[in-house]
């Protein structure tokens, strides 16, 4: 068996039915969420998001909200002035480029003022049910003690998952593997008493 059918097989019992943990009730609002939750938990956006999203849901809807307003309504989340902006610029161009429908090819995504591939591909996994491979900050740290790749460049781990597992996999494997470094495999102090995966980062390790 190779390693990454190991991994594919071991991920399955470890989180068999995995999701994004943002609450969203549309692409935009994830997309909406997603921005919000760079350098914040999702537990945190879900808080915020929560009352958020009772008055303020379509992109015309954040265009025509005041800045100001909108800055103290995300202000816990973080980075609030740029991801008010953010989320501004990626509304009117919602509309302006997309006649208000979020788009669902990765190149139209992007196009998005405040989109990078990350969010992008969260929306076309979790939204319209693609297959993508985002790569956060848990996705990066375990793919490399996994030994899948040996890089600190997003672009350059999400290309190496791509070409480790199958298309279809890919999608449950990017929401798995948040999931167990979020939880299980954590930046400090990681969860290695009865993890199947101990002896890679070992070996990842004696490499180093």
């Amino acid at each position: 068996m190779t390693r990454a059918k190991f991994i594919s097989n071991e991920l399955d019992k470890m989180f068999p039915n995995p999701n994004c943990e943002l609450n969203f009730r549309s692409p935009f609002e994830l997309l909406v969420a997603v921005i919000l939750s760079a350098q914040c938990t999702d537990k945190r956006v879900n808080l915020v998001t929560n009352e958020l999203f009772k008055k303020y849901r379509t992109p015309q809807d954040f265009v025509d909200i005041p800045l100001e307003e909108l800055e103290k309504l995300i202000h816990s989340c973080g980075f609030y002035h740029n991801k008010a902006l953010n989320i501004k610029k990626m509304a009117k161009d919602v509309i302006g480029k997309f006649g208000g429908e979020v788009p669902k090819t990765l190149e139209e995504l992007t196009s998005l003022s405040g989109v990078g591939r990350k969010t992008a591909n969260v929306v076309i996994a979790e939204a319209f049910g693609g297959d993508a491979i985002a790569v956060d900050t848990h996705v990066l740290r375990t793919a490399n003690r996994l030994g899948i790749v040996k890089s600190d460049d997003p672009f350059k781990v999400e290309k190496a998952l791509m070409a480790s597992f199958p298309k279809e996999r890919w999608s449950t494997l990017h929401f798995q593997m948040v999931l167990f470094g979020r939880y299980k495999c954590k930046a400090q102090r990681p969860e290695c008493k009865g993890c199947p995966f101990v002896t890679f980062c070992k070996e990842e390790k004696k490499n180093l």
